[in-house]
């Protein structure tokens, strides 16, 4: 088939014809690309395509393994790729992406095959590139011939730990065990000849064998009324030689170099069936498993026999139901984690592994494949991301973890070190999350010095349980008094910088659940009890609910964010002067054409008015609907001056959903200190300090306290 043959431009959108015809395009103008295109990439693409069109993979895949080769042989630009549209370009992505795994494996094999493949499937968004990416791949291997010895070792080398492995667990056999034989004929030339003689017969005179083979058990089992699909398929010369290997046998000692499958309804027919073999081919003795009655550690099942079938040639028979074969295939990769000898790779990836095999079968029953990898992109969601050291090693992460959690993940002491990160060579924080692909250095101190706001869910530095014990795991062995210490001097911390009035320090073991003042301190101090849950305590003691009279008009909590003891209907406001909110000790003052001004009960303004005219003070406590409203606060922050810094602080505001309503700096040149003044819009007391959690994180920020 002539690849390069002009197609008619008027034949509509395919994407293969556009390819051809720019192809087509190319080769008539441009010399040096022609010769370039024939000399390394002609004959690759051809014998690609026809594997491609083999999968049904579908012309947008096609005209991307085609256009990939292009651009990597220089002949074609953005603007020849920007009308293929988005399908074509995301092909194309991938294989550029999957280039990267490539090198990562020719720089350090030892890096692990595993991880790498786990790798290039999070970043796979199209399943049809992993189509692209095999067939390319047998391509090559055919094309290797003519290579140099090492070129052609170290093409075979990927190919079993990347391609021949995704092959197998996404059930794609047509290429699997032509990759898998192709690698082995580099790799132990010697012993694949050696191999192939004693076959003494070409593969298609096997095949033909088997076919034969099957059509005697198939016409057996319909004359005893036992309804079976029946599948052969030859052994083939990798996976002879694993066989030899993996039980010490001799190629002679081998019953199963020709194999054929029988599916049934259940349990019973798998019985009638094997009858069926035994009585329609002599079976050799020693050579029978029974899989089902004893299933593998793997749970799989099956029945297998070695025969003498037709011609006096061994054979071997494998008997299952339909459901024991569903579970070989598609069981949480159950069958190909036998097959490759590995553990488990993760309960996220095997489910992925297995809604691809499910994907791949569907493709015969619907013609639909846009609905279809639609479905693949929205339901298998990658809840992992897989990132690489610098020397390669792939560390796989729950989704959202942090570089700090890399570090801890890499071993305890790196973590315990770790003063820095970069990813992909650029300084980030430690709260930084990076990406699937992202290549992350973490840069360390001599001394192990975990903080202890690594454990503050505000600062966000640490996401997975696993890296916050090994945290906790080290302050714990630091003295008890220190840790008593260390979270005395965060409690005052707390209360000081959210303006907390003085609670009971005797109730509070109690509310928190735990025995002595001096356990809170150690709680705190090792992020058992955050400071938001303490603030709220303390709230909860100098706040408490009193009904000291019925009020007149029943108070409605949906709607009221202020009840008024004993008065309804009045309007309210909250004094700006202390800037009160939900959960302060408040009292109402009524003012003069103006309705109640609520303040808190330790504002210095309401203590002068009380003084002044003790009966306008009047009792207010919270409703049920400050949820639902906003109330403003200010804040003042102390820090280093630096450019950003206060833009720095506006972006923490902001993340935290708090509304701004002003903002105000103030630097001091003598001192290189800068005071800032916020005037913000939060929903509760728990929002306010999570923000002064998150501005105390930002670099130079010295203090953020609400303003009393």
């Amino acid at each position: 088939m002539d690849r390069a043959r002009p197609a008619d431009a008027t034949a509509g959108t395919d994407p293969w014809l556009r390819a051809q015809h720019l192809l087509a395009e190319r080769l008539a103008t441009d010399a040096a690309f022609t010769a370039r295109w024939h000399a390394a990439h002609a004959a690759e693409v051809d014998l690609s395509i026809t594997r491609l069109e083999q999968l049904q993979a579908g012309t947008e895949a096609m005209a991307a393994c085609q256009l990939h080769a292009m651009v990597r042989v220089g002949g074609i630009s953005a603007s020849d790729l920007a009308g293929f549209g988005p399908a074509v370009l995301g092909l194309i992505d991938g294989q550029q992406a999957a280039e990267k795994v490539w090198q990562l494996h020719a720089g350090n094999r030892r890096a692990g095959a595993e991880g790498l493949r786990r790798l290039l499937l999070s970043i796979v968004g199209d399943l049809r590139v992993v189509f692209i990416l095999l067939a390319v791949q047998v391509a090559r291997l055919h094309r290797a011939a003519g290579w140099t010895d090492p070129e052609r070792r170290d093409l075979a080398e990927l190919t079993v730990d990347i391609h021949a492995p995704l092959a197998n667990r996404l059930g794609i056999w047509q290429l699997k065990w032509e990759l898998e034989d192709l690698a082995f004929r580099y790799l132990q030339p010697d012993t694949y000849r050696r191999i192939a003689e004693l076959l003494d017969e070409r593969r298609g005179d096997r095949e033909d064998w088997i076919a034969r083979a099957r059509s005697e058990l198939e016409a057996a089992l319909a004359d005893a009324g036992v309804v079976a699909e029946v599948a052969g398929r030859p052994k083939h010369i990798h996976s002879i030689w694993r066989k030899m290997q993996r039980k010490g046998l001799d190629f002679s000692e081998l019953y199963d170099i020709r194999a054929l499958r029988v599916l049934v309804a259940d349990v019973p027919n798998c019985y009638a069936a094997l009858g069926i073999t035994h009585q329609l081919w002599s079976f050799i003795p020693g050579e029978f498993d029974d899989y089902i009655a004893n299933p593998k550690g793997n749970h799989y099942q099956s029945l297998h026999t070695a025969v003498i079938g037709p011609d006096g040639r061994a054979l071997e028979v494998q008997i299952r139901t339909h459901e024991m074969h569903a579970h070989a295939e598609l069981g949480f990769a159950a069958h190909w984690r036998y097959k490759e000898g590995g553990a488990s790779a993760g309960a996220s990836f095997e489910r992925k592994i297995a809604w691809m095999r499910q994907l791949l079968e569907s493709r015969d029953e619907t013609d639909d494949d846009a609905a279809l990898l639609a479905g693949f992109r929205t339901d298998v969601v990658e809840d992992r991301v897989y990132l690489l050291t610098p020397k390669g090693q792939v560390i796989d992460l729950p989704r959202a973890a942090t570089v700090l959690d890399f570090a801890y993940a890499i071993h305890t002491d790196v973590g315990h070190r770790c003063r820095g990160a970069k990813v992909n060579a650029r300084i980030v924080p430690l709260s930084f999350q990076p990406a699937s692909g992202d290549r992350v250095e973490i840069l360390t101190g001599k001394v192990p010095e975990p903080r202890r706001d690594w454990l503050s869910t505000q600062h966000a530095v640490l996401s997975t349980a696993r890296a916050r014990e090994k945290v906790r795991a080290w302050f714990k062995r630091i003295d008890f008094e220190q840790n008593v210490a260390a979270g005395r001097a965060l409690f005052e911390r707390e209360v000081r910088r959210l303006a907390l009035p003085a609670g009971s320090l005797d109730q509070l073991p109690a509310q928190l659940h735990l025995q002595t003042i001096d356990e809170v301190y150690v709680a705190l101090a090792l992020g058992d009890v955050t400071a938001t849950q303490l603030a709220r305590v303390l709230h909860e003691q100098v706040a408490p609910r009193e009904r000291t009279s019925k009020p007149v008009r029943a108070p409605d909590p949906s709607r009221d964010a202020l009840v008024i003891e004993g008065v309804g209907n009045l309007m309210t406001s909250l004094a700006r002067c202390c800037q009160p909110l939900p959960g302060d000790r408040v009292a109402g003052f009524i003012t003069r054409g103006r309705g109640v001004s609520v303040h808190r009960e330790d504002c210095a303004q309401l203590g002068r008015l009380r003084a002044l005219d003790p009966d306008r003070v009047i009792e207010v406590t919270w409703g049920g609907a400050h949820v639902r409203q906003v109330y403003e606060v200010n804040i003042v922050v102390r820090g280093y001056d630096r450019k950003g810094l206060h833009k720095d602080v506006a972006n923490a505001i902001a993340a935290a959903s708090v509304y701004l309503v002003a903002g105000n700096a103030r630097a001091d040149p003598a001192s290189g200190e800068v005071d800032m003044d916020f005037a913000l819009r939060v929903s509760d007391f728990g929002q306010l300090s999570n923000l002064l959690g998150r501005i105390l994180a930002v670099p130079n920020v010295i203090e953020a306290r609400r303003l009393a």
